[in-house]
């Protein structure tokens, strides 16, 4: 049951809305290159939830940030 709870738990966390400021937190990237690379097609688009809200999911995040280490090697 506890194994459950887990991935239930993991799979939530996965679907989590994340504002800019959590994606530069995370990618340690300015506000402006998120835009800019969001433009350039170099990092994933937010989803738009009103005029002035965009969100991002944290499994696209989190998958960018493993490509990038990836394209690295």
């Amino acid at each position: 049951m506890e194994n459950e709870s887990a991935t239930l738990e993991l799979a939530l966390q996965k679907n989590q809305l994340l504002r800019i400021d959590e994606v530069s937190s995370l990618t340690t990237l300015a506000k402006s290159s998120i835009n800019l690379w969001v433009s350039l097609g170099k990092f994933p688009k937010p989803i738009h939830l009103s005029p002035t809200v965009k969100v991002w999911l944290l499994r696209e995040i989190d998958l960018w940030i493993e490509n990038q280490s990836t394209a690295q090697k």
